[in-house]
């Protein structure tokens, strides 16, 4: 077995080192500075911050909790939410802040990985050939500039720095470094499962450039990675619990194994030609894979095993290659959707850390294609500095299409044909801005495409009942309901609509359904109590309003409506009281300033 190969002690010595890492941050900064203006996209982001009260609370107590015991988003990933929490703490719900968060992170990921393998190969612009198209490459705007993919970027951290720690231990071989590695493994995983592969690489890395492995110590150095591939298979364990449990698993009934194969394979070189020519990206691809495509998967599948039977005959000679083609096959496994977590075909996310495997083969497998010719490393130079600067280019574009949830879902339908998921979304987004009627026709068209897609059915009910159009809203919330029968908004929003038909019985009846699925849910109280108050029933509806208040204090809509019932009742003086603290969370409420005034009024009339 060959020795490591004997390096500088640290990565961030002489000569070009920090040269480096100044333009990886100038670079990177350049290429994704814009988000700082950008705000948050409804695609997930209301989940993780915006509508989601334990991160917006910041660093508490019960918020840390939560974070290590909730499937919430079908996930489990303590890390994550904590460093939303954290966000939230410092920056509040300013998105340009949490934007930047993820754009540090990301920054320092790709010096780490720049300093991890110079320090492993002694190569220094080849590592940071590899660190730059991590840091660049526009694939991976979608895991810088998407707030809901903290994930990724913290995460893809701990991968570089569960690097870090190893070559340490694998230098020194002192008990501490072991030990380091498993711990910021193990944290690594609590940021986002994709590192169950990780302990993979290592034994990758082991093959090269650390030249650790041989056919004297497989078995050793396998044995040594145990305690990692036992944390892998333990978060495997509660990640595919955590997503099954969050609905976010596809049954076999709804997409076979031999399609989902079929994908699986086909998408392996949809990611390799992005990569390489990386157009009409979008937040969104639809799984579009019929039986004419079949013969594609099955060309997909003997590459596969093709080119990976010549790597493996040509890995005395090119161990780079060996290393770099199975770091791009194995890390994509756990997101290649043999196991379908959501209905996307593929996402530019996955290719976040995987994609390094194929930067090594491009920049080690450069490197030796010149041979002796004189000026081979000039024309390498100059044609390194053109891709990352059209990385930077492509990347910078990408970045603007993520401004908002209108430039981002518009892209998605412009980029991509039979998006369901982009029209439902831009469809979201222009209602947000009042052009309902715009809206509607985006909702109809994500219908056409994908009848059974219950969110743009949910939203094109919301919209036609804005417009009025309350029996057409109320059909569509009870086909909602038929597919999603746990749906408590839709539960919620049928029965405001009916209520405005007056059907206050039947109304009545979804309120409560609504309750019993989100009794945590103020809105929910506030219209089952209006809904009792019209059917005069005081007492209920007085214990509605309060429960409101007992979950959301500043609720000027319940103070008001608790004041009305007092003063149905006659009680005055606590409909002041209550129609006072309405107006000083809403000063602009004009019933509450109406009532206040008549109130006001009848009591002087009184005396």
């Amino acid at each position: 077995m060959s020795e490591i190969p004997s390096i500088e002690r640290t990565a961030f010595g002489k000569g070009w080192d920090l040269p480096i890492c100044a333009l990886l941050v100038l670079a990177t900064f350049t290429a994704y500075w814009p988000v700082h203006r950008y705000s948050f996209v409804d695609y997930d982001d209301h989940q993780y911050v915006t509508d989601n009260q334990h991160v917006k609370d910041g660093l508490t107590r019960d918020g840390i909790i939560w974070a290590f015991t909730t499937g919430h988003a079908s996930n489990w990933h303590p890390l994550t939410w904590l460093s939303h929490m954290l966000d939230c703490q410092l920056f509040g719900a300013d998105p340009g802040r949490h934007h930047l968060t993820s754009l540090l992170i990301h920054t320092i990921s790709s010096i780490v990985l720049f300093a991890v393998f110079k320090k492993m190969t002694g190569e220094v612009w080849l590592s940071g050939f590899v660190a730059a198209a991590f840091a660049l490459h526009p694939l991976h705007v979608e895991s810088v500039a998407w707030i809901a993919e903290r994930k990724d970027v913290l995460s893809g951290l701990f991968w570089m720095l569960t690097m870090a720690v190893y070559l340490r231990y694998a230098r020194q071989r002192r008990i501490g470094w072991y030990v380091a590695t498993i711990l910021v493994f193990a944290l690594g995983l609590m940021a986002k499962p994709m590192l169950v592969t990780l302990p993979f690489v290592l034994l990758l890395l082991d093959y090269w450039p650390l030249e650790r492995l041989g056919r004297d110590n497989a078995v050793r150095l396998v044995v040594e990675k145990t305690p990692l591939f036992i944390l892998s298979a333990i978060s495997s364990v509660i990640t595919f619990v955590a997503q099954r449990s969050g609905g976010a698993v596809i049954e076999m009934e709804e997409v076979s194994i031999g399609i989902r194969a079929a994908n699986a394979l086909i998408s392996y070189f949809v990611y390799i030609s992005k990569m390489f020519w990386p157009s009409r990206l979008a937040v969104f691809y639809v799984y579009a894979l019929d039986k004419s495509l079949l013969w594609l998967a099955v060309l997909a599948a003997f590459l596969v095993v093709g080119i990976s039977i010549l790597v493996v005959a040509l890995a005395a000679r090119y161990r780079y290659v060996f290393v770099g083609w199975f770091w791009y096959i194995g890390t994509l496994v756990p997101v290649i959707g043999l196991v379908q977590v959501g209905t996307q075909a593929r996402a530019d996310r996955y290719t976040y850390l995987p994609s390094i495997g194929i930067s090594i083969i491009v920049a080690w497998g450069a490197a030796e294609m010149p041979g002796k010719w004189r000026y081979s490393k000039v024309v390498l130079a100059i044609s390194a500095a053109v891709v990352m600067a059209a990385m930077l280019l492509c990347a910078r574009t990408q970045v603007h299409h993520w401004q908002d949830s209108l430039t981002l879902f518009r892209h998605a339908v412009e980029v991509t044909r039979g998006s369901y998921v982009g029209h439902a979304g831009l469809g979201k987004a222009l209602h947000a801005r009042g052009k309902l009627d715009e809206a509607v026709r985006q909702y109809r068209q994500a219908l056409q495409i994908k009848p059974n897609y219950t969110i743009a059915r949910y939203n094109l009910a919301n919209a036609l009942s804005r417009q009025g159009k309350k029996d057409e809203a109320i059909e569509h919330y009870r086909e909602v309901l038929q597919t999603d029968p746990n749906n408590a908004r839709a539960h919620n929003n049928l029965g405001n609509a009916l209520s405005g038909q007056r059907k206050i019985d039947e109304a009545i009846i979804h309120y409560r359904r609504a309750m019993e699925i989100e009794p945590d849910n103020p809105k929910v109280h506030n219209n089952l109590g209006s809904a009792l108050a019209i059917q005069g029933n005081f007492g209920e509806a007085i214990g509605c309003f309060r429960s409101a208040l007992q979950l959301k204090a500043n609720d000027a809509e319940a103070w008001y409506n608790l004041g009305y019932v007092f003063e149905l009742q006659g009680r005055l003086d606590e409909a002041i009281d209550h129609y006072r603290r309405a107006l000083e969370i809403k000063p602009d409420k004009a019933n509450a300033k109406e009532r206040l005034e008549a109130v006001l009024n009848q009591k002087q009339a009184d005396r």
